[in-house]
């Protein structure tokens, strides 16, 4: 769960840009480059070195890959103290975005590989039961023997073979 700073500072990013898709791609590149380089990560969290030094590094990994206001907003968190808290202002920028587009992200976990028909009638089935456009993770967990897990924030709606034997055994 996000905390109220990391929402305030998704928001401030929001309000800056609202060209959601470009800043969540260049967010998407930073965090998948910070967890590629635990050394880049230890730097920047590190309360030794200063926010210039930090700031130079930045701008020397990242400036020709994002844009120039998502780069300075990276470096107003350095100055702020608060880089540890990119991964929740990230969650907390993809939660508000999704809001504002009316999307429902949800995770669909099935036994075997969904044909392209079922999963848009899938799709289709959780539009109308949500009222929002619909992004599915699609995986495959052949533990489930059989049927799906449809998982979207807190809620999970389990109708897997495993989860009915499982429910007999305790009778």
């Amino acid at each position: 769960m996000t905390n109220i700073s990391e929402k305030t500072y998704a928001q401030s990013l929001i309000n800056a840009e609202n060209d959601f898709k470009s800043v969540k791609k260049d967010l998407d590149m930073i965090m998948q480059t910070l967890s590629n380089s635990e050394d880049l990560s230890d730097v920047l969290l590190n309360p030794a070195i200063s926010a210039q030094a930090k700031n130079d590094i930045l701008e020397s990994v990242f400036k020709n890959n994002i844009s120039e206001k998502v780069l300075n907003f990276l470096k107003i968190l350095v100055e702020k103290k608060r880089f540890k808290e990119l991964d929740g202002i990230v969650k907390a920028y993809d939660e508000k975005t999704d809001e504002i587009e009316n999307i429902q992200r949800v995770e669909i976990i099935s036994a075997v590989e969904l044909s392209n028909e079922q999963k848009q009638k899938l799709t289709e089935k959780l539009k109308a039961k949500y009222n929002k456009n619909i992004t599915a993770e699609w995986h495959k967990n052949k533990d489930i023997i059989g049927g799906l897990i449809i998982k979207s924030g807190d809620d999970t709606a389990d109708y897997s073979i495993l989860n009915r034997f499982e429910k007999l055994s305790k009778i």
